[in-house]
């Protein structure tokens, strides 16, 4: 079986033991750190659409996929440099990019089930229809949320 843990170890060992790539790995550690830490304060909503490009004299520069992130993200700038310095950080301000080019990560998936109130009005809605692909439709949520 495959141990992605594993071959993470050993390549990071390996990457470590060399002296030219040791500052290499060190600096995509502290860019990973500052990643975990930025999508820790930022809204989940606007993490996955963010990248962090790096921390320099205080300011860290983050990158997004639109104007309207970027947008959000630049009114939530006060909140989210004292978020990261509660956590260790020593971030002084943070700089918004917009990068067409960034990939976007797809949306997370969350599978939402109705509360017993939704599913008996719909039930009762359902009930006082005719026949009818709504109807059908309605009744194949109502049982699938159970």
């Amino acid at each position: 079986m495959f141990n992605l843990n594993f071959v993470a170890q050993r390549l990071k060992s390996l990457l470590g033991s060399d002296s030219e790539l040791r500052p290499l790995v060190a600096k995509a550690q502290a860019l990973l750190l500052l990643q975990n830490r930025f999508a820790g304060v930022a809204p989940p909503g606007l993490a996955q659409f963010s990248q962090v490009l790096g921390l320099q004299a205080g300011v860290l520069s983050i990158a997004v996929a639109n104007a309207t992130i970027a947008a959000k993200l630049r009114q939530l700038v006060p909140e989210l440099v004292t978020g990261l310095q509660k956590g260790g950080c020593e971030v002084s301000g943070i700089r918004v990019k917009v990068q067409v080019s960034f990939a976007q990560k797809p949306p997370e998936f969350r599978q939402r089930k109705l509360g017993k109130e939704a599913r008996d009005a719909l039930n009762a809605f359902s009930q006082s229809l005719d026949d009818s692909p709504l109807k059908l439709a309605l009744k194949k949520m109502i049982d699938a949320k159970k």
